[in-house]
């Protein structure tokens, strides 16, 4: 497996209730719908799979846990940016399965179904301590930080997380989240905040 880096934003949102039960503990809680529907959107500023580059290329993971994440039986899947070419995906769908190390492998073991690959243009957008993310029709989420009291203009983070996209993730609430892809859907309604982090991220193998 040749080596490779990639660097840039991350955002997600899940169905959870702000705050999610899964990071505080180790993702042995049961979410708190009973089960976990999440999208990690990955924008990738700077990357490259051996000889194949993959600055400006965008994915996104979908799961469904059907209770606590750490019992696995997950389902998986993925979508890329439609201008990402074959090789770019290619090398995507290694590094988001975990297959070629990093990261994601650490969340391979609890996948149970890998329920394929779509493409969709992807919008990755940021001001502030807000993001967005669309996807096509497919995906639909918007987030925005939790501000701190302690640092004007900063949002308040989880640090020394077990996520893979980062160790320390902003918090933030859902101001929209909207799935529908593998047979995966959710929309968020009512007055229930929906959990989100964003962050950073930077990944190797």
């Amino acid at each position: 497996m040749a080596a490779w880096k990639i660097e840039g934003e991350y955002m997600e949102t899940c169905n959870c209730a702000f705050i999610c039960p899964c990071i505080g503990t180790n993702m042995e809680a049961v979410p708190s719908e009973g089960e976990c529907k999440a999208a990690f959107a990955m924008r990738i500023d700077k990357g490259h799979m051996g000889d194949v580059p993959l600055d400006g290329v965008s994915f996104i993971v979908l799961l469904h846990s059907p209770g606590a994440m750490a019992e696995g039986n997950m389902k998986v899947g993925l979508i890329v940016d439609e201008k990402a070419t074959d090789q770019q995906v290619e090398a995507i769908g290694q590094i988001a399965s975990g297959a070629a190390g990093g990261p994601m492998a650490v969340l391979a073991p609890l996948v149970g179904e890998f329920a394929g690959v779509d493409r969709r243009p992807i919008v990755f957008e940021m001001d502030g301590m807000t993001r967005a993310v669309k996807a096509g029709d497919l995906i639909d989420q918007a987030i925005v930080g939790i501000p701190s009291l302690a640092e004007d203009g900063a949002p308040i983070y989880l640090d020394n997380t077990a996520h893979p996209a980062n160790s320390k993730l902003a918090l933030a609430k859902a101001t929209r989240s909207h799935f529908d892809a593998f047979g995966i859907t959710w929309d968020a309604s009512g007055a229930t905040p929906r959990n989100g982090h964003f962050a950073p991220f930077a990944w190797a193998a």
